[in-house]
């Protein structure tokens, strides 16, 4: 097994580190009937990640879709013990922003390379929004991108 370890920087939104499984979605994901925050589930139908849980992942992503009530749902999230790990996200806006903040968990966004297209699920992510360095740790037994997790 080849492990390929690559750093991408970017801007920290939410300071801290993490360090955990990734769990990557190639679509914006929405937080009001979107998510279910109960349970840290995708509940969106067409979504890509649908019935998929993030609780205790790092969430990878290009965004957030829909209303500015996407970030009181991620924040019922913290609130009720089932938000990611952590997030890495394309595109900052003021949604994911106050996402980011109001869930507390590390964040880094506006990354020179896209984290959508680098890191697979599955892949070992170290987020250290500190420093605004994700690392990755790519194994030939990652899932290829696009591909359901299981």
């Amino acid at each position: 097994m080849t492990v390929e370890i690559r750093d991408i920087r970017g801007r920290g939104v939410v300071p801290g580190r993490a360090e955990g499984e990734a769990l990557v979605s190639h679509q914006t994901i929405s937080g009001w009937g979107g998510i279910d925050p109960a349970t840290g589930t995708i509940i969106e139908r067409r979504h890509e990640l649908f019935g998929v849980c993030f609780t205790g992942k790092v969430l990878v992503f290009p965004g957030a879709k829909g209303s500015s009530g996407w970030s009181g749902f991620f924040q019922a999230t913290r609130l009720l013990g089932t938000a990611p790990l952590a997030m890495v996200f394309t595109t900052l806006s003021t949604k994911s922003a106050l996402g980011a903040v109001v869930t507390r968990v590390p964040t880094i966004s506006e990354l020179a390379e896209d984290p959508v297209e680098i890191i697979h699920t599955g892949d070992r992510v170290i987020v250290d929004a500190d420093h605004g360095i994700v690392t990755v740790h790519s194994t030939s037994l990652s899932p290829s991108a696009g591909r359901r997790p299981a």
